[in-house]
């Protein structure tokens, strides 16, 4: 069914041509927008238009709201999908959007609002009878209050900024003398990145599983969840592994927190595609924030249920009814989830963008890879760092590790560094097997001191493997002199 007969994405890269993926299926033009460094980026080339943002710098292309809209209007898209990151949980332009009569495809501008603080939210399903962690019911205004608080909840706590995400200005601190710093730490942090300096204060959870459900929601009153997902392999409070379904969910666990999570939709009037993420300590969990957008982990909850989840974010957005209920959804098999990022894990992760010269993706049997690179691609430094991601499915977890350990071994990327050797070696990881995995994963586990021997060896063997591309460089020049030859021969 054909809800659209164009849609503009307002993003770039791998979830640009996921929507135009859906968008094509769906009998959808597509309109992609592109800065100067992304002239030639896949995306780019994929989409049936493109229009030039701005500059290289996100403020001036892929966060400039007017200028998106203004495109939106002046190639006839009826709809914007903002993929995620940039402006997805931006509740400015969803209004925007809705101010100039083009369709916002995500939840209404009011409920990202609500739930982009986390003051706010957390207050919100205090209410409606959700788990959340104890701490401060409002921003820190009195540091001596603050010290009340922490010391009633007890330590270790964690300051964080009520408007922020990725990590981003999170302090954690073990005792009282560390508290004032930590809080002015937070508030200087959290007003230069989100422009709001409020703090907030709530119990530390040490060893955390970070566990999150899927839902969508219509505009009829209609509500569901696509089950769980396994979000604690993290590196700076931000995921690097995913899998779906979490590894210890038992029927009543999941039940439980689903009931939770679909009160987290009811409660926030919410529609179209969302995640509500929880911490899970010692048999309990706790509601910790709801990512209003489509996930980046999206696509292991679309590999174990079956359902496009793009696909049914526009035929939310069009007015459509959601065509299943609860009862007709389950599970099926184990799915896993690699981000491949530009860094070098080798130097606290750095950034490492450049030239790609030697690309090949792995393929075979429930393998699924999503990305905007190819060979000879230059990734740009100015956005964010993911340039892939690799999922495995298989009928079981053990089965699905298995076969991410061949698919990473099938992967050659040369002329930058990337996070496939961590991969690799978290894979081999004998707690990561049985899984016992927990946010600080990777600092407990001491997997970043053997990765020396993880790099090297992903090197030589990338080198081994892409030994066969000189060979069809050689093979293709060939067959281009010997053509040549006989067409001058003909001549």
């Amino acid at each position: 069914m054909k809800y659209f007969e164009k849609l503009l994405i307002a993003n770039r890269g791998e979830i640009a041509i996921r929507v135009m993926r859906a968008c094509r299926e769906l009998g959808i033009e597509t309109v992609a927008i592109y800065s100067t460094a992304d002239k030639n980026a896949l995306h780019v080339k994929y989409a049936d238009e493109a229009f030039h943002v701005g500059d290289a710098h996100p403020s001036k292309s892929y966060l400039n709201m007017e200028r998106i809209i203004d495109i939106a209007k002046k190639s006839g898209a009826e709809a914007v999908h903002p993929g995620y990151g940039f402006l997805a949980e931006n509740y400015r332009f969803a209004k925007l959007c809705l101010d100039e009569n083009v369709i916002f495809i995500g939840p209404r501008w009011k409920t990202i609002k609500a739930m982009g603080s986390k003051i706010g939210s957390k207050q919100m399903m205090r209410d409606a009878g959700v788990p959340v962690l104890p701490g401060t019911e409002g921003g820190i205004n009195n540091i001596d209050d603050a010290k009340k608080v922490a010391l009633q909840i007890g330590y270790p706590v964690i300051v964080k900024a009520s408007a922020g995400g990725g990590g981003i200005g999170m302090q954690i601190v073990h005792d009282e003398k560390a508290l004032e710093d930590a809080i002015t730490a937070g508030m200087r942090i959290a007003k230069s990145a989100f422009g709001d300096a409020t703090v907030f204060i709530e119990k530390y959870l040490v060893k955390p599983r970070h566990i999150e459900f899927q839902v969508l929601a219509d505009e009829h009153g209609n509500a569901v969840h696509l089950y769980d997902r396994e979000c604690s392999i993290q590196r700076r409070h931000q995921k690097l592994i995913e899998e779906a379904p979490s590894p210890i969910m038992s029927p009543e666990l999941r039940e439980r927190m689903s009931s939770s999570a679909l009160k987290v939709a009811e409660a926030s009037d919410y529609t179209n595609a969302g995640s509500v993420e929880f911490l899970y300590s010692r048999g309990e969990y706790y509601f910790m924030e709801m990512n209003t957008r489509l996930q980046v982990e999206h696509t292991i909850t679309e590999i174990i249920t079956g359902i496009d989840l793009v696909k049914q974010q526009i035929a939310i957005a069009a007015g459509e009814q959601l065509p299943f209920e609860q009862a007709n959804l389950s599970i099926r098999g184990h799915a896993i989830e690699c981000r491949i990022n530009a860094e070098d894990p080798l130097n606290n992760f750095a950034a490492d963008p450049g030239k790609i010269i030697r690309y090949r993706s792995p393929g075979g049997p429930g393998i699924r890879v999503d990305s905007g690179i190819h060979m000879g691609y230059t990734i740009p430094p100015n956005y964010d760092s993911m340039i892939a991601k690799l999922c495995a499915w298989d009928s079981t977890r053990a089965e699905a590790i298995m076969r991410m350990r061949r698919a990473i071994s099938e992967y050659i990327i040369l002329g930058i560094r990337t996070t496939l050797p961590l991969h690799y070696a978290i894979m081999n990881n004998q707690q990561f097997v049985k899984g016992n995995t927990h946010t600080h994963f990777l600092q407990e586990e001491h997997i970043l001191n053997t990765l020396e021997r993880y790099t090297r060896d992903e090197e030589t063997r990338m080198q081994t493997l892409a030994g066969s591309f000189e060979q069809g460089k050689k093979v293709a020049a060939i067959t281009a002199a010997v053509n040549m030859y006989i067409q001058q021969n003909k001549e």
